[in-house]
């Protein structure tokens, strides 16, 4: 019996490449795995003469955030120049750990937290990871009328393809002949185009975090109903990790979906980080796309724990790919709400809603009456 093959090393001129993303992980940067092959991509075929193109390449595929170029450039110059000093030392803000990204089926093994957040009362950042089994309250009615009528509810937005009217901006000339080839040639009317309408996409955020327990459930059930009734959904979780339940959820019996959904998220009920979530989101550009042009829903409370500052600056990088942010919170119960914390306070200007998340049947109103507002 022949030896297993031993994995392919990578080539010598890509191990310093590679551990320069690795090295930009371990100080808070957040890079994706995609990322780290752009940046490879991008320093073959720049064929550098320089190693200001090998910065140049980081740069255009990693996409430091403005405020930390500085630390960016000091670890590039310590990494490929062996600059003196420890880069980063004068950068107030360091990560508890390394937000991860998980992705559908990744495999991987799952820990369990010794410390998992019980009380559901706190924000907290320690990483508490955990297996869990869904059981979402029987809110079957209100979810399958919420499918059902999603589709005409949802905001719509211009798209590409024209497509035959009665009235319309222009004149569709090849089936104005046709009709007059059948008519001997006499042109007896002028067919008009107009363009056709697209539904606009949805991105649908979920907080997992120990402080949003007693709704994740619901809402896990909630995104699954959404993923059902409306033709482009993206749904992802975050806690102290990001993951993404797209593709689960697109199975059509709910026990199910709910189930492989549950194996896929390792940190239920553990820290907030939302700031990091969402920018380790945007930093991934296939997952930035999502967002772009897209109705985002975010179900979360908004205790972030300690700077708010990367919840600021990733909500407003959010809002600006986005058609609008609707941030649903359980406690936001009545009219006179006032945001607790000072970064779901800053954020106000830019998200178009906060409104009632506390149960499933506000979730829907608030979705469904979406659409009726732009129509208006």
């Amino acid at each position: 019996m022949s030896a297993p093959l031993a994995p392919p090393r990578l080539p010598a001129a890509a191990r310093p490449l590679v551990a320069f993303t690795t090295l930009l992980r371990a100080n808070g940067f957040a890079v994706a795995p995609e990322q780290t092959v752009l940046f490879l991509s991008a320093v073959q075929l720049l064929g550098p003469r320089s190693i200001e193109d090998v910065r140049k390449a980081a740069v255009a595929t990693i996409g430091p955030p403005f405020e930390r170029r500085d630390t960016f450039d000091a670890l590039f110059d310590s990494h490929f120049l062996g600059a003196a000093g420890e880069p980063g030392e004068d950068d107030s803000w360091q990560p508890d750990d390394e937000m991860k990204v998980e992705e559908e089926g990744a495999g991987q093994e799952i820990l369990i937290g010794e410390e998992v957040h019980e009380t559901g009362r706190e924000a907290t950042s320690a990483e508490a990871l955990a297996v869990r089994q869904l059981q979402p309250p029987d809110d079957s009615d209100t979810l399958n009328r919420f499918t059902r009528d999603l589709p005409e509810a949802l905001p719509r937005r211009r798209g590409y393809r024209q497509r035959r009217a009665r009235r319309g901006p222009g004149f569709d000339l090849a089936a104005s002949l046709k009709a007059a080839i059948r008519n001997d040639g006499e042109v007896m009317a002028l067919k008009r185009w107009r363009r056709s309408s697209r539904v606009r996409p949805v991105l649908l955020l979920i907080d997992v975090s120990g402080s949003m327990k007693q709704r994740t459930d619901a809402n896990l059930a909630l995104a699954h109903a959404l993923v059902q009734g409306a033709p482009r959904v993206e749904v992802f979780t975050f806690g102290t990790r990001l993951t993404r339940l797209t593709t689960a959820l697109k199975r059509r019996n709910r026990s199910r979906a709910l189930g492989i959904a549950a194996d896929l998220v390792a940190d239920w009920d553990g820290g907030t980080r939302i700031g990091d979530a969402l920018e380790t989101f945007l930093a991934v550009p296939r997952f930035a796309g999502y967002a772009r042009g897209a109705v985002v829903l975010i179900l979360s409370d908004g205790l972030e724990r300690g700077d708010p500052g990367a919840m600021i600056r990733a909500v407003r990088h959010l809002a600006a790919r986005a058609h609008r942010i609707d941030w649903l919170s359980p406690l936001a119960t009545g009219r006179d709400y006032r945001p607790a914390t000072e970064g779901l306070a800053a954020i106000r200007p830019f998200i178009t809603s906060l409104t009632n998340g506390g149960t499933t049947a506000a979730i829907c109103r608030h979705v469904l009456s979406i659409g009726r507002e732009r129509a208006a």
